[in-house]
């Protein structure tokens, strides 16, 4: 074995393995950008009622996965939730990204195209991207 890989494994060992994008993947609870179909901000997610974009696409595709920022408080999403079962829509809740300004994220399993990406512009999403 030579030298080089052998401090790899022992850098590996000491410091977990090196993750692909971690500050893209932190921002978007856990996946690429490329991936992202919808992304909704903290204060969005707050809102009352729900975005029929989000609606509209927990419908309609079959590959997507609703994420779910878990520091927000559950009654601000619960609504989202109890959608994403009445279409079968999967969601995972993610409790481990405190500073990004994303409280949901409906991402696919592989790349999107640009096109097809969405962020909602309104005045909750211009305050909550200011803040970061």
């Amino acid at each position: 074995m030579s030298k080089e890989k052998l401090e790899n494994i022992i850098q590996q060992g000491i410091y977990g393995t090196p993750e692909l994008r971690p500050e893209e993947k932190h921002l978007f609870l856990g996946t690429f950008a490329e991936r992202v179909r919808l992304a909704l901000t903290n204060g969005q997610v707050y809102k009352k009622g729900m975005y029929d974009e989000a609606l509209r696409l927990m419908k309609s595709k079959n590959d997507v996965r609703m994420l779910i920022n878990g520091n927000l408080p559950y009654t601000s999403y619960s609504n989202y939730i109890k959608a994403a079962d009445e279409s079968d829509t999967p969601f995972t809740i993610h409790n481990d990204f405190h500073s990004t300004p994303l409280g949901i994220v409906f991402t696919a399993e592989t790349a999107v195209h640009e096109e097809d990406r969405m962020f909602i512009k309104d005045d909750l999403f211009e305050y909550d991207m200011k803040e970061k």
